[in-house]
């Protein structure tokens, strides 16, 4: 049984459709990842699996149980964590109240969390008394990411994690989501830089027009002639 899935999922705003009746799933441990053109549905899925946006049709379970009638907070009761793409740090506050903040479900001692955190983005500890809004764009990157981490979930959702950072950084990031799965979080990830994303992707799903286009893992997709031309630049 697969740990977390989307299943034939159809969902959209008004009378628009996105989601034609797309699937996602990653298990424990595992990246997957989720290209495809502009509007292809994949921030939709991403809102679809969190609850953010109602399914007209399909499933979202974890461990076969569906939870597509709970609300966002309580799939982060569950174990669910959310990175979006913009406005995911609060910048007035420093790096160590964000990390703060995203304890809101924990009463316990934070400080062994904060110090795994600090070991996996060491950037981080020495800014920690720094405002996150004087951090550049992948320090950012990087403190939202940590922040979803101190709820300890077992699925981590990024949204487009390297938006508007270098080649560098991007590298960075994705090293530290390998380091999060090897924990054995599931990871799902949306990302533009489709190529660099599957190299790290246990699986991957393209989407076209909310519908699954291509499945399968990341180096097979990477070498399949019809996705390189059609996503990947040849």
């Amino acid at each position: 049984m697969t740990f977390f899935a989307g299943k034939d999922m159809y969902a959209g705003y008004g009378a628009s459709m996105i989601l034609n009746g797309c699937s996602i799933s990653v298990d424990k441990g595992k990246i997957a990842v989720i290209v495809g053109p502009n509007g292809a549905g994949k921030s939709t899925a991403m809102k679809a699996l969190f609850g953010m946006l109602p399914l007209k049709k399909g499933s979202v379970t974890i461990q076969g149980k569906d939870i597509v009638n709970l609300r966002p907070e309580q799939r982060v009761m569950l174990g669910m964590a959310y990175v979006p793409q913009t406005n995911n740090v609060f910048p007035s506050m420093t790096v160590l109240e964000n990390l703060e903040m995203g304890a809101f479900v924990r009463f316990d001692d934070l400080s062994r969390t904060i110090a795994e955190i600090f070991e996996l983005f060491p950037i981080l500890k020495t800014k920690q008394e720094q405002a996150a809004g004087e951090l550049s764009g992948g320090q950012r990157q990087q403190v939202a990411v940590a922040r979803a981490l101190m709820t300890q979930p077992k699925i981590l959702m990024l949204d487009e994690p390297t938006a508007g950072v270098s080649p560098i950084v991007m590298d960075e990031l994705f090293d530290r989501i390998i380091d999060i799965a090897k924990t054995g979080v599931a990871v799902i990830m949306v990302e533009q830089n489709a190529k660099q994303a599957l190299q790290i992707a246990d699986s991957g799903f393209v989407l076209v027009q909310g519908e699954n286009k291509f499945t399968d893992t990341g180096a097979a997709l990477l070498e399949n002639s019809s996705v390189r031309q059609a996503f990947l630049g040849g």
